[in-house]
């Protein structure tokens, strides 16, 4: 198969929203560590971590399909926050982004009738589905917590055992695979 250069454009369109992903995930574990939120910032630095492998999932399809993938110059993240809200706020928003990026990329697929790229896309689809109840759900025990007394000391908790739920699910999943 030999991508057209209308879905390889496309595709590295993708490859530039992951790496910026990546960077801005990096920039937020950056503020949660100088903020003494070590548990928020392992979750963040893994999600950096993951929004790279995205990225280089992307990359090494478009080459194993025949095309040449660009690497994207990444736009400098936000670097300070208000609060952990505002910064989990910024997260969500950037995952419906990403999300809605994905929708658009499937349906120029469609269009041009590539079916192989748009059954590659679905696991970031199923991807992104579980993104977005990960940062909704996130975002609504924060806000129930609260950020005055503990509050951030049970957030930072509450964020760090979903890291590790999140770490454990991702290996019995890479365990099922093997």
């Amino acid at each position: 198969m030999i991508l057209s250069p209308t879905i390889e454009t496309a595709l590295n369109k993708q490859v530039a929203m992951e790496a910026a992903a990546s960077q801005k995930y990096l920039a937020m574990a950056c503020w949660a560590d100088v903020a003494g939120l070590q548990g928020c910032a392992r979750f963040l630095y893994s999600h950096s971590d993951e929004e790279r492998m995205h990225m280089l999932k992307l990359v090494h399809y478009i080459s194993d399909a025949g095309g040449k993938a660009i690497t994207p110059m990444v736009e400098q993240p936000v670097l300070d926050y208000e609060n952990i809200i505002q910064l989990f706020e910024k997260a969500y928003s950037n995952e419906l982004k990403v999300s809605a990026a994905i929708d658009e990329l499937v349906e120029i697929c469609v269009q041009n009738k590539d079916k192989q790229t748009a059954n590659f896309l679905q696991w970031y689809l199923d991807e992104q589905h579980e993104e977005e109840v990960l940062y909704r759900n996130l975002l609504d025990r924060i806000r129930l917590i609260g950020l005055q007394d503990r509050g951030l000391y049970f957030i930072d908790k509450e964020v760090e055992d979903l890291y590790s739920q999140k770490q454990a699910t991702e290996k019995k999943k890479s365990k099922g695979a093997e």
